[in-house]
């Protein structure tokens, strides 16, 4: 199964923090823009995350992120938060590079709803974190029939399907 961005399926998306309070400038609207001079900047102090969420359900095959060196997420976690567990723990380097970072095989065919990037340390001795560019790759989960509005609004399914 091709693998394509996802961005396009996100409905909604929150950080932890954003420095000086500069939103316009800094905020969480340049993570997934396309202009490569643009970045989300947190606050300094840790933990910070990135929590997104997808309408329809999406199968995440990996993470596509751009750090600035010298500002780049230690410890970095992937939550499911609907079912409030990690997913895997990623292990991005520090640098300026676009880094794809793939999730173990068998969490690649579960149908998510939210997720969260949760970066525990930095590399920046003050705990900041700056993403010039975030992008997730992986299919839209079609087969997954979304539940009525409940409180846990995650995907109905759990399965998880075979890539070949």
């Amino acid at each position: 199964m091709a693998q394509v961005s996802l961005v396009k399926c996100i409905s909604n998306y929150r950080v932890s923090s954003v420095l000086n309070r500069d939103v316009t400038s800094l905020g969480k609207q340049n993570l997934f823009d396309p202009n490569p001079e643009t970045c989300w900047n947190s606050e300094q102090g840790t933990p910070q995350h990135i929590l997104v969420e997808f309408a329809p359900c999406v199968r995440i095959h990996s993470v596509c992120v751009q750090f600035q060196g010298g500002f780049a997420g230690k410890d970095t976690r992937l939550v499911d938060v609907d079912r409030k567990e990690e997913i895997c723990a990623l292990f991005p380097d520090d640098n300026n590079k676009v880094q794809v970072l793939e999730l173990p095989k068998n969490e690649q065919g579960v149908a998510r709803r939210r997720i969260k990037l949760q970066f525990a340390t930095s590399t920046d001795f003050y705990g900041r974190i700056v993403v010039y560019s975030l992008d997730f790759k992986g299919s839209v989960a079609d087969d997954v029939e979304l539940p009525a509005k409940t409180t846990n609004d995650s995907c109905a399914s759990d399965a998880v399907i075979t890539i070949v």
